[in-house]
């Protein structure tokens, strides 16, 4: 066996446990030396995985949860591609490039999808797991020798292979661009594609703002537009999902399927599973523990790989990753619904709200006794004005509200870490498990812990990530003892199988509790997992948004789908919706059944 021992060093607090690890390491008390302080570290331990017998005894006394000991299989050994240091992140494999296709990378956050991108684009120049000295490109060349990766890295070491990487947080491309959209990508123009990249992408209302204004979906649309107006032999785009709606995701596919060049490697890093399965031709799954080893499977096709995801077990490693499988339930009708919750539980007449030049119309609804009610639409068509009347943010200008008197928990869009008087992520996790559901077992295993919020415990909250930021907000928000629960995009910078445990934990919430919970969100695969009934936007974006009143989930969504033009099938085995190819039988015949979304493969 193979052993990797990783050590978060911003958990790691030595001055503060008088290092216990050390201490009850049998190793070191037999005269061995498995575990030292090291100064090069500031004073920190490093452990030695050659002479660590892997008892665990360090991992159970470290009382900040800063060390994992790993045992892997010594074949692993082989497929080493780069390691940031002692006791740090370890990569083993890579996704495979293919010419002419798209290569989809599906996994969780922290086992290397960002590392392997900066490794294949030449960005970061692979170590092999080899500290002590400097790697060159013949070592590399030498260590693929035989592999499909060899000539692809022989391209990358000779720069025969131009590279153009869109990056995952397109935020910061304020801080290095300035101008206009319009002429900054007439000057990155270089396949003369610009109209057309304009007109798919729905640039108009952009282009002639400066950069430095753009919201994070014009960001995100930006981005993606320039990197498909440069000539390069590899694309590489990192999370091109992010802050776009449906209609937005679905035409950056279109985007990117006819308009990159016909024979370049693509590489596609995304989370949607929908936009991932009709984006892809191949996929790679990447597995293991976040932040402390990531693998990468074989190449698989694209619809069988993101099954072997879903089930947790990839048969051509003959490895499980997962204990259970997740799986989709198709609703063919109304679900069924018991008498004890079968009552209205609340109600909101028809309201107006005028926020500047835009208008929201929201028609009389209702919402019963432990349901969880989705809320689709495009950007910028009201789903948050709305959520923020419920929540009494807002106040309407014509109706009124009926939640007030009512104990109410609120996940907003844009999650701030100075809304919460905690400072510390320990002290909101030990003040929310007093009392209340967030003290019984299930919250702490299926929520805390499975979102990795127990990892964060000594962590400033004004230093987490935005996508621990996210999951640290999605708990407190469902700890809290309310009557009714909003959530405003909950998936935002989450990978998928935590955006299937979030999903899993909001609906166990909101059938323990007997409450309703209103969840926003762009990925169609969660609404589908997770709402009872779907409310439908519609309008014009910025201008006029209409509400809808909820409706079956089936017809909800086949409204919104018919209003875009595409049709969704379902996975025989997974229940998982699939986008069609537009064109294709399947669409055909689903469109002239007036089926967009329920129709079985």
């Amino acid at each position: 066996m193979v052993r990797v021992a990783a050590i978060d060093y911003d958990l790691c607090k030595p001055h503060r446990c008088r290092i216990e690890c050390i201490r009850f390491c049998p190793i070191n008390k037999s005269g061995g030396k498995a575990i030292e302080l090291r100064d090069e570290l500031g004073g920190k331990p490093l452990i030695y995985e050659n002479s660590c017998v892997g008892c665990g005894i360090c991992v159970r006394k470290c009382p900040f949860e800063a060390i994992t000991i790993v045992n892997l299989p010594d074949e692993l050994e082989k497929k080493v591609i780069h390691r940031y240091g002692p006791n740090a992140f370890k990569l083993y494999g890579l996704p495979v490039p293919q010419s002419g296709r798209v290569v989809g990378v599906l996994g969780k956050n922290g086992t290397g999808k960002t590392t392997s991108i900066k490794i294949l684009a030449g960005e970061l120049v692979p170590n092999l797991g080899i500290l002590d000295r400097d790697i060159t490109w013949d070592d590399i060349l030498e260590y693929f020798r035989g592999t499909e990766l060899h000539d692809y890295f022989k391209k990358v070491a000779n720069k025969e292979l131009r590279v153009v990487h869109k990056i995952q947080h397109v935020d910061l491309i304020r801080k290095y661009v300035k101008g206009r959209v319009g002429d900054i990508l007439s000057k990155v123009d270089e396949r003369g594609l610009l109209n057309e990249v304009r007109k798919s992408l729905g640039l108009d209302s952009a282009w002639d703002n400066k950069v430095r204004l753009l919201s994070g979906g014009e960001f995100q649309k930006f981005a993606i537009a320039a990197a498909i107006l440069r000539n390069a032999s590899i694309y590489f785009f990192d999370e091109p999902s992010s802050y776009l709606d449906v209609r937005e995701r679905l035409a950056i596919v279109k985007a990117v399927r006819e308009l990159l060049p016909k024979n370049a490697y693509v590489i596609v890093a995304e989370h949607d599973l929908a936009i991932l399965d009709y984006i892809s031709d191949y996929v790679s799954i990447v597995y293991g523990e976040p932040g402390v080893y990531g693998i990468f499977s074989k190449i698989y096709a694209v619809g069988s790989g993101i099954n072997h995801f879903l089930l947790g077990f990839l048969p051509a490693e003959n490895m499980r990753i997962r204990k259970e499988p997740i799986l989709f339930h198709v609703h063919t009708k109304a679900p069924e619904r018991g008498a004890d919750v079968n009552i209205p539980y609340i109600s909101w007449p028809k309201m107006k709200k005028r926020l500047g030049r835009f208008e929201l119309d929201v028609k009389e609804g209702l919402a019963y006794k432990g349901e969880v009610i989705g809320v689709l639409g495009p950007n910028a068509i009201g789903k948050t004005t709305f959520i923020r009347l419920l929540a009494g943010e807002l106040k309407p200008d014509e109706g009124y509200v009926t939640t007030e008197g009512l104990r109410i928990s609120y996940k907003p869009q844009y999650v701030r870490a100075e809304d919460y008087s905690w400072e510390y992520v320990e002290e909101a996790i030990k003040e929310l498990s007093r009392e209340g559901l967030a003290s019984s077992e299930w919250f702490q295993v299926d929520v805390v812990r499975r979102l990795g919020i127990y990892r964060l415990r000594e962590r400033r909250i004004n230093e987490l990530s935005g996508g621990e930021l996210q999951k640290f907000a999605i708990m407190v928000t469902l700890a809290r003892e309310a009557d009714l629960y909003l959530f405003d995009e909950p998936s935002a910078f989450i990978d998928v199988e935590e955006r299937l445990t979030i999903s899993r934990a909001i609906k166990k919430v909101c059938e323990v509790r007997k409450v309703v919970t209103f969840v926003v969100d762009h990925d169609l695969s969660i609404l589908d997992y997770i709402a009872d009934r779907v409310m439908m936007f519609s309008g014009k974006p910025a201008l006029k948004g209409y509400a809808h009143t909820p409706t079956s989930l089936r017809d909800g969504m086949n409204a919104f789908l018919k209003e875009i033009g595409i049709t969704f099938r379902r996975d025989p085995k997974t229940g998982r919706p699939r986008v069609n190819k537009p064109g294709s039988y399947l669409d055909r015949e689903q469109k002239s059944k007036g089926e967009y979304y329920y129709a079985s493969e």
